[in-house]
């Protein structure tokens, strides 16, 4: 198991998850766009002012390797999303933070999304006992009961 630390997302962390999530790599992998850095801080102010919200950076071998999330969207539906840095990809500092999100967020079900292409991202979510719940055009969703 790959040594992580989680801890509450800060704004000094912000500038850091910024450039990686404007990595072309990371993008493609996703399947959704980068922010402009307006967008994205005015986004993030949201994420970190919204008390539901669990916003979690990722500490790898002391550096910002990303960060993990945990909010509710419409009126039922928990959801789980990630961004990892490139420099940190095939270390398994993702399926590392998903576990330890799922250890401090109780609340069942998860829900979780992946571009179908993205098979490690989807490795990720079923190592840690997320299943595939519905498929659509691009995105495959993943549900932990």
């Amino acid at each position: 198991m790959t040594k992580i630390i989680l801890r509450p997302t800060t704004l000094p962390d912000l500038p850091i998850l910024f450039e990686q999530q404007l990595e072309a790599e990371g993008i493609a992998m996703s399947a959704y766009p980068a922010k402009d850095r307006g967008e994205f801080m005015r986004h993030w102010e949201g994420i970190l002012s919204n008390p539901s919200v669990a916003a979690r950076t990722i500490l790898y071998k002391e550096k910002v390797a990303g960060h993990i999330l945990c909010w509710k969207e419409g009126k039922y539906e928990q959801r789980v999303g990630y961004w990892i840095g490139k420099q940190f990809w095939g270390r398994g500092v993702a399926s590392s933070a998903v576990r330890a999100l799922l250890a401090e967020i109780k609340i069942r079900p998860l829900y979780a999304e992946v571009a179908n292409h993205n098979l490690a991202s989807r490795r990720v979510l079923e190592k840690n006992g997320f299943s595939l719940h519905e498929t659509e055009d691009k995105i495959s969703k993943f549900k932990l009961v």
